[in-house]
């Protein structure tokens, strides 16, 4: 369950390049304007906003709860696919939860990495881990046309970080196991999904100089499954979630003050550069 390879970077982060820093600049611009209101609602004034950061995208429209919605995925072909959810709780402009996921997200798109990239709708209640998850409607279709999907990487709340003793949190056991200091970006999978957890930690390890931990437990322990890995992980795909562990170190979760100035926008373009290696390097494995 705990054991990983390779080692998580300790002591201080080395000096941010003149790239990480226009990067961490651009990534606090995407959150703002993703978190000037709450995304339920109207889902469709972010969807553009995605829509034209993604530049060449296509659109999987649903009927969701009366209206219709739609996932925003860019248009290469690819056997990894990275996705995050841009909805959000009501009541919360959702900065953390998940406009700083959405916000990576069209940076990887930027990159022009060989992966598919989908911004999700309806990851939150009432849809949350429903068949009316943008996630869920996703996997199935991948399934439905025969998609050899060989990983998938739901990125959840990317944007919190704090140093202090006592600052991060888990549900038992797993404290036993882990560091107190809420300083790093955690991979976490279900037992079925080891491998894939094992495999991506490594190379994000091998790559980044940024604190990192890993679990694959069983999906019965909050917060494991609580994602849209959850939907590709239902239709037989490797999935496994890239988190900051939200309400494990996060205070301010699906709460009005979930605001853009709470995120450290240095580590998460660090978070941001290491996870553009990994997924290279998986992404030449897997031609």
């Amino acid at each position: 369950m705990t054991a990983m390879p390779g080692r998580s970077h300790s002591g201080p982060l080395p000096s941010l390049s003149e790239e990480g820093r226009a990067l961490a600049e651009r990534l606090h611009h995407h959150v703002a304007v993703l978190a000037k209101s709450e995304r339920n609602t109207d889902l469709e004034t972010p969807a553009r906003y995605i829509e034209s950061a993604f530049g060449s995208s296509e659109s999987q429209y649903f009927e969701s709860g009366g209206r219709t919605v739609r996932n925003i995925q860019t248009m290469q072909p690819a056997s990894i696919v990275v996705g995050a959810h841009y909805d959000t709780v009501p009541g919360s402009p959702g900065a953390d939860d998940n406009a700083s996921a959405v916000a990576v997200l069209i940076e990887l798109a930027a990159m022009q990495l060989p992966v598919r990239l989908v911004a999700f709708a309806n990851e939150e209640m009432p849809y949350f881990l429903g068949p009316e998850m943008g996630s869920f409607v996703s996997a199935k279709r991948s399934r439905e046309r025969g998609e050899n999907v060989r990983a998938m990487f739901s990125l959840e709340m990317l944007g919190y970080y704090r140093d202090a003793p006592g600052s991060q949190h888990y549900p038992a056991p797993l404290g036993w196991f882990y560091p107190d200091r809420a300083d790093f970006i955690g991979f976490v999978g279900d037992l079925g999904a080891r491998a894939l957890v094992r495999r991506s930690i490594a190379s994000f390890r091998k790559h980044a100089q940024f604190p990192s931990e890993g679990v694959a437990a069983p999906a019965a322990i909050p917060g494991v499954s609580w994602s849209d890995h959850w939907a590709f992980r239902k239709h037989g795909y490797p999935a496994i979630m890239v988190t900051d562990t939200a309400f494990y170190r996060y205070p301010h979760y699906h709460l009005p003050s979930d605001t853009p100035e709470k995120l450290d926008y240095e580590r998460m373009a660090r978070v941001t550069l290491g996870l553009a290696a990994m997924l290279r390097e998986l992404a030449d494995e897997a031609r």
